[in-house]
């Protein structure tokens, strides 16, 4: 359906290195929402409007984000060159968000990306992502999460999620990233790499209602891993890049059940940005 255009081209880990720097590719599609973060920025810098390309005040429990936040001193991912490096977002104890007693959650959200009217749930976009796996903040995949996500404006589904871990009433693999469609129907999944880059894209088309999932490895070119699929795109809203642990033991997951104590965990993110691929322009 898409006439595709192949593009060449807390305490802090190492908040004050540099990323590792290999050649990277450049977008050449025009940016909607920027998701990746300059190298120049400070920790300080994502708890103000004035500083953050993220919105400070969600989606988070009580501490800032210069308290969940991590700079990784780790190679960059594919779509970031030496102007950028990665973020990882990390969940604790304390990562409650209002009384959402029952998850653990941090997820940023991009300037810009407003819950009704904003430029990310019209026309055909693509949004592009990539995440890296920190061994001494492992994930404890034995609960589900959602990582990335586009939640409705009315908060009741999402039209698609990015997930890990034991998907609850499902028996999908617990060590994949999975995407699922607004019914919650897996489409795609793929093993959790332990140590590389794993870059994701999913074109959405919010006139045709379809979507397709792209993915590669490193700094290999996303290949297309579906079809157009139909989806329903409608429900406006908004996007989410991080960390949200649902409980076990429980049906209800929001206000309740089992999160062990003493929980570090993280996800290192890069190449986060949405494009606008209405002309068929995908960033591969």
């Amino acid at each position: 359906m898409f006439s595709v255009a192949l593009v060449f081209g807390l305490t802090a880990t190492a908040a004050s290195a540099g990323p590792l720097l290999t050649p990277r590719i450049d977008i050449t599609c025009p940016i909607v929402l920027e998701g990746r973060v300059a190298s120049s920025t400070a920790l300080s810098d994502f708890d103000s409007y004035s500083t953050s390309i993220f919105n400070p005040d969600y989606v988070r429990g009580s501490q800032p984000w210069s308290q969940i936040l991590v700079f990784s001193n780790t190679t960059n991912s594919r779509f970031e060159n030496a102007s950028y490096k990665s973020i990882e977002v990390t969940i604790s104890d304390q990562s409650i968000f209002q009384s959402q007693n029952g998850f653990r959650r941090a997820g940023l959200q991009i300037n810009g990306d407003t819950n009704t009217g904003g430029p990310g749930s019209k026309g055909v976009k693509t949004l592009h992502w990539s995440v890296k796996q920190d061994s001494s903040r492992p994930l404890n995949l034995t609960h589900e999460y959602l990582n990335v996500w586009h939640e409705r404006a009315d908060y009741n589904g999402n039209q698609f999620n990015f997930q890990t871990g034991t998907v609850i009433g499902q028996s999908y693999a617990k060590d994949t990233f999975k995407i699922l469609d607004r019914q919650n129907v897996l489409v795609w999944s793929t093993p959790i790499d332990a140590t590389a880059w794993q870059n994701f894209a999913v074109t959405l088309d919010f006139d045709k209602n379809t979507l397709q999932v792209y993915y590669s490895e490193g700094d290999a070119a996303l290949a297309a891993v579906t079809n157009v699929l139909t989806n329903d795109n409608s429900g406006e809203g908004q996007y989410q890049f991080g960390i949200l642990k649902k409980p076990t033991g429980t049906s209800d997951v929001v206000n309740s059940g089992y999160q062990e104590k003493g929980i570090l965990e993280g996800q290192i993110y890069g190449g986060i940005f949405l494009e606008d691929s209405a002309d068929g322009c995908i960033s591969l």
